[in-house]
């Protein structure tokens, strides 16, 4: 089974983050994984996605084109990305930045307030975990206990302060 994930968003949304995360998540289920980030010259602000492949076999090209889960944090990545999801897809979407729905009807969409939710958990910057916490209950790819522990390795040793929050916002995402 191979699983190929888009996350899209502004510079600053943690959407580079939450890729390393899903990929140590794959690693941590013994998986094949590959991680691609991309980002424009503006970092913060400017628009940022990364793939993510999760499989059972050997990867052949990290290049994610037709990814089967999308998870959009904000308006002009679900404009450009919403019809690049192959049909039965999943599309992740931050109901707090994108008041549209998805036009397709061929695709499952799943809305979350992540913004608002982070902000009334006191955790305003991890939406971005809060969002993956919603991917990986709606597709099962990674379990939510191999998610946290996959955490432990990804946050690094200066910010270990950060752990606990990371763990909230995943949970707070699963269970939504």
């Amino acid at each position: 089974m191979t699983t190929q994930i888009l996350i899209a968003g502004f510079g600053g949304q943690g959407v580079l983050f939450a890729g390393k995360c899903l990929a140590y998540e794959g690693l941590f289920e013994d998986k094949q994984v590959s991680w691609l980030p991309s980002y424009g010259p503006e970092m913060r602000g400017g628009t940022a996605n990364c793939s993510v492949i999760i499989s059972d076999e050997p990867i052949g090209s990290p290049i994610v084109a037709k990814p089967d889960v999308l998870i959009v944090m904000n308006l002009p990545s679900f404009d450009k990305y919403e019809k690049d999801v192959v049909k039965g897809g999943k599309i992740v979407i931050d109901s707090t930045l994108i008041a549209r729905e998805a036009v397709r009807n061929d695709v499952n969409a799943y809305y979350i307030p992540a913004t608002k939710l982070a902000n009334e958990l006191g955790i305003p910057t991890l939406a971005n975990m809060i969002m993956v916490g919603k991917m990986i209950k709606e597709t099962g790819i990674v379990t939510l206990e191999n998610a946290c522990e996959a955490m432990k390795k990804v946050v690094s040793a200066r910010h270990q302060d950060l752990l606990e929050a990371n763990v909230k916002a995943l949970t707070a995402g699963y269970n939504y």
